[in-house]
């Protein structure tokens, strides 16, 4: 950055009018301000997402309208496109979260929880069931959180310590949240951007996908020390191939919202064929286990029947069959895509001549969007669990209120950070800091920077969601200046804040909550971050070979 501070004083950019603005270390400082109020307020205030999100969104109101010439007008239509995308993702979430808890209300989520452990009593072998497919899998169908909260007590169950619990299932499931909860995060990334989940799927694929190998490593290690990850090894490399592979093929065919889904449930089905591997199905105890816990560990595999299994697994089985058949049906899709919800927005300028052309806004497909399957499917679902008498008297009310519990707040932050992301953008704030980030790392090293600013984003804010809100405009932007590939960065953004978010300290509070550590989280941090940052320093090495590859 002192390079930067240092040039930048005396350096003007052409602009798209004739005026121009210096880039100043001032114009950029107060170009970043709004990300600092976030910085301040939720890593030194502890403040909430909602609360931190609306102080920002203020800030950058004023910061436009008093050092970017931004007018009502701008600041009026900037949020009405910024209400578009809001929609956009929510819509997403709000139903997720629907077939998250009609699925958890029929207590299908525990039954699968609880038949896993009991196919191996091995325990590193447990911990990768647990910790890395059955915590992917969760965050594929759902995310939010609840990946974290339901896994870390069945692996302290199974006779593993809490904090080794709050570590597995945290760092297993990173590579999976980018095209998790039916890739909520990717279509947020494509919705900020402009650009098609076609050219913008391969490069996060990969890089994800190699991620996978590396969190299934982690969750190894953590839960049978170094002899756990050489005795594991074999299956990290089988089930991350697997996983990886299969996530490529959904997501580079257009179907992105099954990548994880579709990749983790072949890879749970694979794990459950490795345990009947004689490498996997060695006894072992645990020292101060229960009697109940060896039991669980070592009991039968059929002690949950078929049948019993089957209905538990239906809300899902649903969901991956609408989701094909919706996207590749080609008369049903043309049916359910033919209502869009768009606006026309007219061309928009700063005071200082910063233009953003008149287009159309973010378009909403009601009855094929993602958000709309997730809702068939828990219809669906809750009809199938209630015929084979799964729900207490009460369940619907009980479904609503776990779903706005967990939705109004984060959706509150979302709304504002999209609000915050978007104004930013049109009062030329994103360019400028584009163009302070380019000159202070260059073509070379930027690339590897770009997973951590992806991760940084997703650490304040506790979401890969919110961190392309606030980032990915930026990323691009820098990618064009430096000449750099803009998918490849885009990639590094989002896949850096897949892997971050995991460990941000609200999912961390929630994994410490259920495992009996809510007053220790400061304690907990230190390794969550140690072995989070894992990953995201593997895919920055594989980001700087691929940008050398292509020079």
């Amino acid at each position: 950055m002192l390079l930067f501070f240092q040039s930048s004083i005396t350096t003007t950019f052409s602009r798209q009018s004739s005026i121009n603005m210096h880039l100043t270390f001032l114009n950029w400082l107060l170009a970043f301000f709004p990300v600092i109020v976030i910085l301040v307020l939720m890593l030194g205030l502890r403040w909430g997402g909602s609360k931190a999100g609306a102080a920002a969104w203020l800030v950058t109101i004023v910061v436009a309208v008093l050092f970017f010439g931004a007018g009502p007008k701008l600041i009026a239509f900037s949020q009405v496109k910024a209400v578009l995308l809001t929609l956009d993702v929510l819509y997403i979430i709000w139903m997720a979260l629907l077939l998250l808890h009609v699925a958890g209300e029929a207590g299908a989520v525990e039954i699968i929880g609880n038949a896993l452990p009991k196919l191996t009593p091995d325990r590193m072998m447990q911990a990768l069931l647990i910790g890395w497919l059955f915590v992917s899998f969760l965050q594929g169908m759902g995310g939010f959180g609840v990946p974290v909260a339901v896994t870390a007590p069945l692996l302290v169950s199974l006779g593993f310590s809490p904090l080794q619990a709050v570590l597995m299932a945290t760092v297993g499931h990173g590579w999976a949240v980018n095209f998790g909860s039916l890739a909520t995060s990717f279509q947020t990334l494509m919705a900020v951007t402009g650009l098609p989940g076609e050219i913008l799927a391969p490069e996060a694929a990969l890089l994800l996908g190699l991620a996978s190998f590396v969190c299934g490593a982690l969750v190894a290690y953590i839960g049978g020390g170094r002899k756990g990850l050489v005795r594991g090894l074999p299956a990290v490399l089988t089930l991350g191939i697997l996983m990886s592979s299969v996530q490529y093929a959904l997501v580079t065919n257009g179907l992105w919202t099954l990548g994880a889904t579709g990749a983790s449930m072949v890879g749970l089905m694979a794990g459950v064929g490795l345990t009947r591997l004689p490498r996997y199905r060695q006894p072992h105890d645990i020292e101060g286990a229960s009697e109940a816990t060896k039991e669980l560990q070592t009991g039968p595999a059929d002690a949950v029947s078929g049948r019993t299994l089957l209905i538990a697994l239906s809300a899902y089985i649903v969901l991956v069959v609408l989701a094909f058949a919706i996207n590749l049906i080609e008369p049903l899709n043309a049916l359910l895509s033919s209502v869009k919800l768009t606006l026309q927005f007219p061309e928009l300028s700063t005071a200082y001549g910063w233009v953003t052309p008149a287009g159309p806004g973010r378009k909403i497909s009601l009855f094929d969007h993602p958000g709309a399957i997730l809702l068939y499917s828990s219809l669906i679902a809750y009809v199938i669990y209630a015929r084979a008498g799964c729900y207490r008297p009460g369940a619907p009310r009980r479904i609503v209120a776990k779903v706005a519990k967990g939705a109004v707040n984060s959706s509150l932050g979302i709304a504002a950070m999209v609000g915050m992301a978007t104004l930013m953008s049109h009062a030329e704030m994103t360019d400028i800091l584009a163009r302070g980030l380019s000159q202070s790392f260059g073509s070379t090293a930027y690339p590897a920077a770009a997973p951590f600013i992806g991760a940084l984003g997703a650490f304040i804010t506790g979401s890969n969601n919110n961190s392309n809100v606030l980032f990915a405009v930026l990323q691009m932007r820098t990618a064009e200046l430096l000449g750099l590939s803009v998918t490849l960065i885009l990639a590094a953004q989002t896949a850096g804040g897949s892997l971050g978010s995991v460990v941000a300290p609200a999912k961390v509070i929630v994994g410490c909550s259920t495992v009996g550590l809510g007053d220790e989280e400061g304690r907990v941090m230190r390794p969550i971050l140690a072995y989070g940052l894992i990953p995201v320093v593997v895919t920055a090495i594989v980001m700087l070979v691929l940008s050398l590859m292509r020079l």
